[in-house]
């Protein structure tokens, strides 16, 4: 069905490029200006259809879901018909045309015959078949009671997030309260460093660097973050009249997923 459609998506393009070219041709424009235009519109044209094959392939799957809605454009009879119009309409034209000696005029009465019918057929017949369709009253019920589950879904949807939003929250308030038990004494230590005078730097920094690979160790990038704030608040309350200098933050640059942030 998609190569049949494909097919005849591409015949009517054919068809509709020749009744263009013809008509630039008896308005008497010259073959190197229609060629100079063809170029662009057949990329032009190149890229609509394909969007359009695209469409129509991407809602096939869904169409057929829907036949207690359409019964008879989900048919397969009718899927026939519909991408088979440009080629009934050919069929038309040349039934038309027959009697006539002009190939041009041949040729012309079969491209119009295909845009006429794909046009009948695509743009105004479908549309109308589908509306009475949505019209019968099983139709109406079933989209009813589809448009009701599908809002049912969403809204079931919705909660199983919230829930687990509300899941993950617990656990990090259960995680953070756990760590404030755990992570006390190395958090009084590292209050204890950031408030040190005198000592060797190194010192500091190696020891700190040692408590920080613990707390990666145990709980990842939130324990290390959970047990900064524990040494900084820590130090705010022993030291209330000094300033706090956060040296954790560079002590701890390239431990596990730990950054620090740059300087402005």
């Amino acid at each position: 069905m998609r190569i049949v459609h494909m097919a005849s998506t591409v015949w009517f393009v054919l068809s509709v490029g020749y009744m263009l070219v013809s008509a630039l041709r008896q308005a008497g424009i010259h073959w190197w200006v229609v060629f100079s235009l063809s170029g662009h519109g057949a990329l032009i044209i190149f890229v609509l259809v394909s969007l359009y094959l695209l469409a129509i392939f991407r809602g096939i799957s869904s169409s057929q879901k829907l036949q207690l809605e359409h019964p008879l454009t989900s048919t397969i009879y009718y899927a026939v018909f519909y991408v088979s119009a440009p080629f009934l309409g050919s069929l038309a034209g040349l039934l038309g045309m027959i009697g006539t000696h002009s190939i041009s005029q041949f040729l012309l009465g079969i491209a119009m015959g295909t845009l006429g019918t794909t046009f009948l057929v695509w743009v105004i017949i479908d549309p109308v078949i589908g509306m009475l369709e949505m019209l019968l009253p099983a139709s109406r019920k079933h989209r009813s009671q589809r448009l009701v589950q599908a809002k049912a879904d969403k809204e079931k949807r919705q909660k199983d997030r919230l829930n687990l939003l509300e899941e993950v929250i617990a656990k990090e308030d259960t995680d953070k309260l756990h760590w404030q038990q755990v992570l006390r004494p190395q958090a009084e230590k590292l209050a204890g460093l950031l408030t040190s005078d005198g000592k060797d730097p190194k010192l500091l920094e190696q020891e700190a660097v040692g408590i920080g690979v613990k707390a990666w160790q145990t709980g990842g990038l939130s324990c290390m973050r959970e047990l900064r704030e524990m040494a900084i608040s820590l130090s705010k309350q022993k030291h209330q009249d000094k300033d706090i200098i956060d040296y954790i933050s560079f002590w701890w640059d390239g431990i596990g997923n730990w950054r620090t942030a740059p300087i402005a």
